[in-house]
C-alpha cells in the first residue's frame, strides 16, 4: 500500500504557551510535514517568541537522549529536510504593538526562564541543533521560496498568532499565493461569543487587525486572500476544547500543582517537566478567571490542518471538511480603529442563518412572535430593523463572500485523547 500523503504545512507562530502545545502536536503528527517557522510578534516579543522554538526542539531533545524508545513519537523532530526557523513581523501593520504577557508571561511560557533556568538554551547541546534550520530571510521571502518550489495548491499555511506575516506575503505576491497556497487555517477571531482580550476582541485579530482585515473583508474586491481555501478557527468553537488540569496531573504529571510548587525535574521526562513547567503558572491564571483548564485554541488549528488537507475538494465554494468537521459560511467586517472595539468581529445579522434559528431572518421571526402573542427572550429585541436610504450606497452591506468558519470538530475529549497520546504518549 502506497504511503500516505504528508500535508506540508507553514506555521506562522507567536509562542505562547497554547501555541508551543500546538507545535507540539504537529511535531507528533506524521499526517504534516513541517516547512518553516515564522515566527512573529504577538503573545511576547518576537525575539522571546523565537527563543521558545529552542527551549521546545532542546526539550524534546533531551527526553529522546533518556528515552531513545520514544523517537518513534516525534516524525518531525529529525526530519531529512529541517524546516526553517525565521523571525517575521515584529509589530503590526499598523499601529503600536500589543502583546498577551499578562497571559504567556514575559518569555511567552509563563516566565519559565526565572523559574527554571535548567529549561534556559544550552547552545553547546547537540540534542536539537540540526533539526532545524535558522534563516536570515524575512517571514515574506522564506513563504514565497516555499511556495513556489512545491506543487499547486499543495501547502497549507496555518496562522497560530496575528496575521501580518501572510498580509505581507499578499501585499507584495498576492497572485503567487492565489496560484499556488492550498489552504489558510488561521486561529482568530470571535463572532458570536465574547473576546479573549477585550469584551469583543480575539486576541490575534486585536494585535493586527488591519491585517485580519485586509485578508478577510478587504474593501478592494482584488486584494486578500482566496476565500474558498481559508478556514477560520474562532473562540466560537476553539474555546470548548481544554486540557483540564486535574486530567494532565492524573494522566500526565501526578507531581503537577502550580507556581507555588514548581515542577522537578526529578523522576520525571524531560518533556513532562518541560510542559509541567509552563503550565504551573497558566493554571493560576486560569483559576483566576474561574477555570481549572488550557483552553486548546491553536491546537484546534493544528489539528484541523491534519485532518483536513488541501486535497480535499472544495464545496459550493467554501473548503471541503473531512467527516466529523463543519463550517459555516459567516458574513463580518473587522473594526481596526475603534476605540473600545479594536478588533471586533462585526457580523450582520440582518440576515444570517446561523446568528438565530438556523434559517430563519431575525425580522421574520419576531414578527411572527408578536402575530401568536409569543413572548420574547429577556434580550431579544422586538424592534423591526429596517433598512434605511442613504445617500452614499458604499455606507451600505457591500455584497461579500463570508469566511467559512470552523462550528464543528470530531469533539473536544477526541483532541484530548490525540494529544495526550501523541505528546506525552499516553
Amino acid at each position: 500500500m502506497a504511503e500516505k500523503t504528508r500535508t506540508p504545512i507553514i506555521i506562522d507562530t507567536d509562542p505562547g504557551v497554547d501555541d508551543t502545545l500546538a507545535i507540539l502536536l504537529a511535531i507528533t503528527s506524521p499526517e504534516l510535514e513541517i516547512l518553516a517557522y515564522i515566527v512573529s510578534f504577538g503573545n511576547t516579543d518576537v525575539r522571546a517568541a523565537y527563543d521558545n522554538i529552542y527551549k521546545l526542539y532542546q526539550a524534546i531533545g533531551r527526553h529522546i537522549v533518556l528515552h531513545p524508545e520514544d523517537a518513534a513519537r516525534f516524525p518531525n523532530f529529525s526530519p531529512i529536510v529541517p524546516p526553517l526557523l525565521v523571525v517575521g513581523p515584529e509589530g503590526p501593520l499598523e499601529g503600536g504593538r500589543h502583546f498577551a504577557q499578562y497571559f504567556h508571561g514575559r518569555d511567552g511560557l509563563s516566565d519559565i526562564s526565572e523559574r527554571h533556568p535548567e529549561l534556559n538554551i544550552d547552545f553547546g547541546s547537540s540534542s536539537f541543533s540540526h533539526n532545524f534550520q535558522p534563516v536570515k530571510e524575512s517571514g515574506v521571502e522564506v513563504a514565497l521560496r516555499l511556495l513556489e518550489s512545491r506543487p499547486d495548491r499543495s501547502i497549507t499555511y496555518v496562522v497560530l498568532g496575528p496575521m501580518t506575516n501572510l498580509a505581507q506575503l499578499v501585499r507584495q505576491h498576492r497572485q503567487t499565493v492565489m496560484d499556488k497556497i492550498g489552504r489558510v487555517i488561521a486561529m482568530a477571531g470571535a463572532l458570536d461569543v465574547p473576546g479573549n482580550t477585550t469584551s469583543v476582541a480575539e486576541f490575534n485579530v486585536f494585535a493586527d487587525p488591519y491585517a485580519a482585515k485586509e485578508l478577510l473583508v478587504p474593501t478592494d474586491p482584488t486584494s486578500g486572500l482566496p476565500l474558498d481555501r481559508v478556514i477560520l478557527a474562532p473562540l466560537d468553537i476553539t474555546t470548548s476544547h481544554e486540557l483540564p488540569f486535574p486530567y494532565y496531573a492524573q494522566k500526565v504529571d501526578p507531581a503537577f500543582k502550580s507556581a507555588a510548587q514548581p515542577s522537578n525535574a526529578d523522576g520525571k521526562s524531560p518533556l513532562v517537566h518541560f510542559t509541567s513547567s509552563f503550565f504551573e503558572r497558566t493554571r493560576e491564571i486560569m483559576l483566576e478567571w474561574g477555570k481549572d483548564a488550557l483552553e486548546l485554541h491553536d491546537i484546534v488549528a493544528i489539528w484541523c490542518a491534519i485532518e483536513n488537507p488541501p486535497e480535499i475538494n472544495p464545496v459550493g465554494g467554501l473548503p471541503g471538511m473531512s467527516t466529523g468537521w463543519a463550517i459555516a459560511e459567516r458574513t463580518f467586517d473587522i473594526e481596526r480603529t475603534g476605540e473600545i472595539t479594536r478588533g471586533m468581529f462585526v457580523t450582520d445579522r440582518r440576515e444570517e442563518n446561523t446568528a438565530y434559528a438556523p434559517g430563519a431572518n431575525r425580522a421574520e421571526v419576531q414578527a411572527q412572535l408578536d402575530l401568536r402573542h409569543l413572548g420574547h427572550g429577556l434580550l431579544e429585541s422586538t424592534a423591526l430593523p429596517a433598512r434605511v436610504e442613504v445617500e452614499d450606497p458604499g455606507l451600505e452591506q457591500r455584497q461579500q463572500k463570508g469566511v467559512a468558519c470552523l462550528v464543528e470538530t470530531p469533539g473536544p475529549s477526541v483532541l484530548l485523547q490525540l494529544l495526550t497520546r501523541r505528546v506525552w504518549g499516553i
